[in-house]
């Protein structure tokens, strides 16, 4: 065996070590990865065995909050605090975090007396936390407590108690959380949830709120934010000749042009697929007009039309051009499907 191969062999293997204790080695790995994903689906499955009237409760203060939804937590807390304000922001509740020992040293006035707080502290007694109770109090606003011991100070001080407690860790240590931070976002996100459905919230909604997103350019941009207007319209008059027709489509370069009568409603429309067919007819384009090659029941759009559905109706007829219309005759435009794809509706 040469050495090159012998050295991508040994490769991140201690010395004297057999391909089958590396193997061993890496069965452990997954092992280890299995356990702590098992626990902490067991943890999750048990709080779904857990919920009861409080987390309904919980959704209802919530909904009733004429204010916003504060979030607020120490360390790991925090951070999962800052992932369910994140969401309840996403999906219609004015939310945001608020960090317990900056909100101790000057940032309590971003709370007032109409809004809610979520405190989250797996162990119920977070100093930092804890400090904000009396002021929270005074001001009269609600506490939803996500808290692992509901026995805690913070359980004792809360308006409503979500139990978030765990069995075990999935650190072996039993000192990082893990299992315990699973659990309080699970039911992050089912407050969420159950807060939008409560709210009637939809996919309309949603997109107001993520409007520089996929779905929220399928949902807010219109036809008439993308489409082609005025001399941009490729246009023929039914009564020119096929040549003619044929000069408009190259020069607007939609592969397409619109056909009008005298008063500029619409008759047709004629394609590049329009004219290799007349012409595998053997027809002298010359000697014919626009009327004669236009195909005469072109699909069509209104301008107030969302982009999406443009592409539905590109998809469903095998097309790439729709003519925007206001009625049935009157040429507002004309939308292409590298109009979609450039501003990525598609």
């Amino acid at each position: 065996m040469s050495r090159d191969k012998t050295d991508k062999l040994n490769a991140g293997v201690p010395t004297g070590a057999s391909p089958v204790s590396r193997s061993a080695k890496r069965m452990g790995i997954l092992e280890d990865g299995k356990r702590v994903l098992d626990i902490e689906a067991r943890a999750v499955h048990a709080l779904v065995d857990r919920m009861d009237e409080s987390f309904a409760k919980a959704v209802e203060l919530l909904h009733a909050c004429k204010g916003k939804v504060v979030v607020t937590g120490m360390g790991k807390s925090g951070l999962i605090g800052q992932k369910i304000a994140a969401t309840l922001a996403s999906t219609g509740t004015s939310s945001f975090f608020l960090h317990p020992a900056e909100g101790v040293h000057g940032d309590l006035g971003m709370l007032a007396r109409r809004d809610a707080l979520i405190a989250i502290s797996n162990s119920g007694e977070t100093q930092e936390l804890l400090q904000l109770l009396p002021y929270v109090e005074r001001m009269g606003i609600s506490v939803i407590g996500m808290t692992g011991r509901t026995a805690s100070t913070l359980a004792k001080n809360s308006t409503v108690v979500l139990d978030v407690s765990v069995e075990e860790e999935a650190c072996p240590l039993g000192l990082a959380p893990t299992a315990s931070t699973t659990v309080t976002l699970a039911l992050g996100d089912a407050l969420a949830v159950a807060l939008l459905q409560k709210r009637g919230f939809k996919e309309e909604d949603f997109a107001q709120f993520h409007p520089g997103g996929t779905l929220g350019r399928r949902l807010l941009v219109k036809v008439k934010d993308v489409m082609h207007a005025g001399t941009d319209i490729p246009m023929v008059q039914a009564s020119v000749g096929g040549m003619a027709a044929i000069l408009e489509m190259t020069e607007k370069k939609l592969g397409m042009t619109t056909v009008v009568d005298q008063d500029g409603g619409l008759v047709g429309v004629i394609t590049d697929g329009d004219v290799r067919r007349f012409l595998q007819r053997g027809t002298d384009v010359m000697k014919t007009t626009a009327k004669e090659l236009a195909s005469s029941n072109p699909k069509t759009i209104g301008p107030e039309d969302l982009a999406a559905k443009a592409v539905e109706l590109m998809e469903r007829f095998s097309i790439t051009t729709l003519v925007v219309t206001e009625g049935e005759r009157n040429i507002l435009g004309v939308i292409h499907l590298h109009d979609l794809l450039k501003n990525g509706i598609v």
